[in-house]
């Protein structure tokens, strides 16, 4: 059989999601290998898997340091008395309330927030004076991916005010660079060194005026590998413990394996060239374009349109394929796909042996 080949395959439904357990393993002994053991260098995000069972094996190979971008993930990793926790959002609204729950609920985990304007840092200080608590922030800095952060040249001025306030500390800065993302090696290096010196300038300038000792985040599975070489910071990829076909061909130099895919079955036969699955929207990201999956074991099939609950695929000759037939396909981003399951199947050595709930797709668990 083929690595991802599950026996009794009739027993399994379809569209699922399975996660082969024992590679996800190998990719965090890989990932923890890249970085020479430094387990203390990582801070993976749990955003890709959001399942418990997996975040386990992450902390038994020793890494405790987490990001997440949702109060339920941040829950699930309290739930698992994980030490250290940054939520990488920005969170306004109801959810600061949920925040201080969560600090309230698992005093064993030691929680951080984002902040990249002085409103926010002050409605957090505010809310966390009336609980007489206070919490860690870092300053979530915009290095060139154009969505949430605040530019360098403004970081120092909302560091000063955030001084100025009682119940939030500022303790580090926040650099994600996920819009580098170049296959040539060199090129990618230079991307993330440029951004990284500017991030870095920041850190000094701050802690002169400041006496202030700052923290750095950086990278996500794409950039990671170019700030190894970098000290006293913290890396935070996500991908990598699944891993998907969009990676594994934008960055063929990184070691890690596919682990988790989907099953599907045809279930119309179109016309001589044309088939159908049942791996629809809500089976399978469906933010990029065409092809959103590819299937290991019909390489050649090309996905033409998709709706709901349907996956139309062009083949060379359907009169090789019968309904029923099963494929197994690798996503194309495998991060939103996770999330649309409330389930894993596990399988290891094409055996399914468990079933993990994706505990934190939800919106919300208990906080």
């Amino acid at each position: 059989m083929e690595w991802y080949e599950i026996d009794k395959i009739e027993k399994v439904d379809s569209p699922s999601l399975i996660v082969y357990g024992s590679r996800a393993k190998e990719n965090i002994k890989k990932l923890i290998a890249m970085v020479g053991g430094n387990v203390d260098q990582l801070r993976p995000h749990v955003k890709t898997n959001k399942i418990a069972e997996v975040c386990k094996m992450m902390m038994e190979e020793g890494i405790k340091n987490y990001k997440c971008a949702t109060i339920a993930e941040a829950e699930m990793l309290g739930i698992l008395t994980t030490p250290n926790v940054l939520i990488a959002h920005q969170l306004m609204g109801p959810k600061l309330d949920r925040l201080v729950s969560l600090v309230t609920t698992f005093p064993a985990t030691k929680f951080a927030c984002l902040v990249d304007n002085i409103d926010t840092a002050t409605s957090i200080s505010k809310i966390f004076s009336e609980n007489g608590l206070t919490i860690n922030a870092y300053i979530d800095v915009n290095i060139g991916m154009n969505r949430s952060g605040i530019v360098t040249d403004k970081a120092i001025a909302l560091f000063s005010a955030c001084a100025t306030l009682t119940n939030i500390k500022i303790i580090g800065l926040h650099c994600y660079d996920g819009h580098i993302r170049e296959t040539d090696i060199a090129i990618r290096n230079a991307q993330a060194d440029t951004v990284f010196e500017n991030a870095d300038q920041l850190r000094k300038k701050i802690e002169s005026l400041t006496n202030a000792s700052l923290e750095v985040i950086v990278a996500g599975s794409c950039s990671f590998s170019a700030h190894i070489k970098r000290k006293d910071i913290q890396l935070s990829p996500g991908t990598f413990v699944f891993w998907d076909w969009g990676y594994k061909n934008l960055f063929p130099d990184l070691p890690f394996d596919f682990a988790a895919l989907v099953v599907t079955r045809i279930i119309s036969i179109i016309d001589e060239h044309t088939v159908c699955t049942d791996l629809g929207h809500k089976a399978v990201a469906a933010e990029n374009p065409m092809p959103r999956v590819h299937f290991l074991n019909a390489p050649n099939a090309e996905p033409v349109g998709q709706s709901e609950e349907h996956l139309v695929v062009k083949v060379k000759d359907s009169s090789i394929y019968k309904v029923g037939d099963v494929w197994y396909g690798v996503p194309v981003h495998v991060c939103p796909t996770v999330a649309l399951y409330d389930t894993a199947i596990v399988v290891n050595n094409n055996k399914v042996v468990d079933q993990w709930e994706v505990i934190a797709r939800r919106r919300k668990i208990t906080i």
